[in-house]
């Protein structure tokens, strides 16, 4: 059993906290019993895993697949555990994973699908993956600037749901625009003035919505792109929504429609 802080895999495990080091060694973190069954019913490959001895006590049928299916399978004392983890209270279980294993998503024609632009909350962007992934969308697009896909306040606002959506960061949202349209899609922004609400327009059609910051909301240049504009109807008084509710209003009545 690993119990130093000291130990060079805790060590090197701890680094992973850090976002810089995340992307030098293209590696994620994994934490918590359900993040980890879900990136392995979602076959996402798992490098190292780390788990306690009272974790084990409880999953002993887990911890016999994580020992065949992982790369490596290490017995960890609880506070060397803890110095890994970014909660303060870990379940008893760590993973580490390839970062880059979300392939960037190919636009389906008949598809709905979320370009994000420089969203910065990762618990935002969690939740909007797991309405993504609740909803059947085809696959999230972000702007450089967002926060990161694989900070680990994202994988757990997802509840699993990270590992089942393709998903690409980094981008210019222009061409990744420009290639919507030219496979047939309608490109949606949302504004607080449109005339046309999200209930009204035809979601049956392949369509890209464009999203923007919490703060900024979505850039003037890319919503000039839009084939159309929709608002989502409020009460006086509120200005807008929480960026994660919006994207969830309108992915769901996308399926409302298209089911």
């Amino acid at each position: 059993m690993l119990t130093s802080l000291q130990n060079p895999l805790i060590k090197d495990l701890r680094k992973l906290q850090k976002a810089k080091y995340r992307h030098q060694i293209d590696r994620l973190l994994i934490e918590g019993t359900h993040a980890i069954e879900e990136a392995h019913r979602a076959h996402y490959p798992l490098e190292t895993v780390c788990a306690t001895e009272a974790w084990i006590d409880r999953h002993p049928i887990l911890t016999s697949t994580l020992e065949f299916y992982a790369d490596r399978f290490e017995r960890v004392g609880e506070a060397a555990l803890a110095s890994i983890a970014t909660t303060n209270s870990p379940d008893g279980i760590i993973a580490t994973a390839p970062r880059s294993r979300n392939r960037p998503p190919v636009f389906s024609i008949e598809g709905v699908g979320l370009a994000l632009d420089t969203l910065q909350d990762p618990g935002n962007l969690g939740t909007i993956v797991r309405s993504a992934v609740g909803s059947g969308a085809s696959g999230l697009w972000l702007s450089q600037n967002c926060v990161d896909i694989d900070n680990p306040k994202v994988l757990r606002a997802s509840a699993g749901a990270w590992f089942r959506l393709p998903m690409a960061t980094g981008l210019d949202l222009t061409e990744t625009i420009a290639s919507a349209k030219a496979v047939g899609a309608r490109i949606v922004a949302t504004s607080t003035d449109a005339e046309v609400s999200y209930w009204d327009y035809d979601w049956r059609q392949p369509s890209l919505i464009l999203l923007g910051s919490e703060g900024m909301g979505l850039r003037p240049e890319l919503a000039a792109l839009a084939d159309v504009s929709v608002r989502i109807p409020i009460e006086p008084g509120i200005e807008s929504l929480n960026a994660a509710i919006a994207a969830s209003l309108l992915m769901f009545e996308a399926r409302r429609q298209r089911g």
